[in-house]
């Protein structure tokens, strides 16, 4: 489907969402962006890497629906496919289309809304490569989304989630593009006394990728880690300016780079 097809619906991230102006994380440096509006969510499209550099949606808790999946992936039409990641890159070896902005994420409104926004998440340029096992694990990757979803849900919270790849000198490259080794998270609230929180995290499927004979090698189930981590440092590691997000952070500004990382081992470990 077009991702615009659906007129009535809010398109793009809302910055005002929350009662605290959260803007759009920004790619810092040089990076090439294009700006792409979806329903209820945005994507910066990374136009030479051919991958997101951020992503960010707006979750209403309280008018979530769980919708069956429907929606098949496509390039958007408002950009060359040669600036995206697509089926090729998939194809007959062991990555997942990696969801950027989850399929359910968006899912709120009407019915119809709802449906439009899940369905708009189908576009590689929402998409990046993950293992398999990486993308799939119920441990932590879809648990820590599946967490943040399930405590807006319960609470009748507006999260907003933004999240991408780590696009690092040293990912390795595979069929014209570089494979992502590392993703990044941040999820941001309002807290009880009015307060904007946000928390952030750090996923590494570096033990899962190896592409020196041309195809994607998958290590055991056990093969990747995930922190909690300074939002300043994903900040510097990603090269994303995060605005307020830093000092919203629930570890704190961390006094040197490095300080407050916690490797999360169960969905329990993460701090809200």
């Amino acid at each position: 489907m077009n991702p615009l097809d659906a007129a009535s619906v809010a398109i793009g991230y809302d910055p005002a969402f929350l009662t605290v102006e959260v803007p759009l994380p920004v790619a810092l440096g040089d990076t090439e962006t294009v700006a792409l509006a979806y329903p209820h969510f945005s994507v910066s499209l990374d136009t030479v890497r051919r991958l997101a550099a951020v992503t960010g949606v707006n979750i209403d808790g309280a008018r979530l629906h769980d919708l069956a999946r429907t929606g098949d992936w496509e390039f958007d039409p408002r950009v060359p496919q040669s600036a995206q990641t697509g089926p090729a890159v998939y194809a007959a070896n062991d990555f997942d289309r990696g969801h950027l902005v989850r399929r359910r994420d968006p899912g709120w409104g009407t019915v119809a809304e709802a449906k439009a926004a899940t369905e708009a998440t189908f576009v590689y340029p929402n998409a990046a490569p993950q293992a398999a096992v990486f993308n799939q694990s119920e441990e932590l990757w879809v648990g820590l989304e599946n967490h943040v979803l399930q405590w807006a849900d319960a609470a009748d919270l507006r999260v907003s989630v933004f999240t991408a790849p780590v696009l690092g000198a040293d990912d390795p490259p595979y069929r014209g593009i570089r494979v992502p080794l590392r993703f990044w998270k941040v999820a941001a609230w309002v807290d009880d006394a009015g307060e904007l929180a946000a928390a952030g995290f750090i996923l590494d499927q570096s033990e899962l990728i190896d592409t020196t004979e041309g195809i994607v090698a998958v290590a055991p189930l056990s093969g990747f880690r995930t922190f909690q981590a300074p939002i300043a440092d994903i900040g510097e590691l990603a090269g994303i300016d995060f605005g307020p997000l830093i000092a919203a952070d629930v570890l704190g500004v961390p006094a040197a780079r490095g300080d407050g990382w916690r490797e999360l081992r169960r969905v329990g470990d993460i701090r809200l």
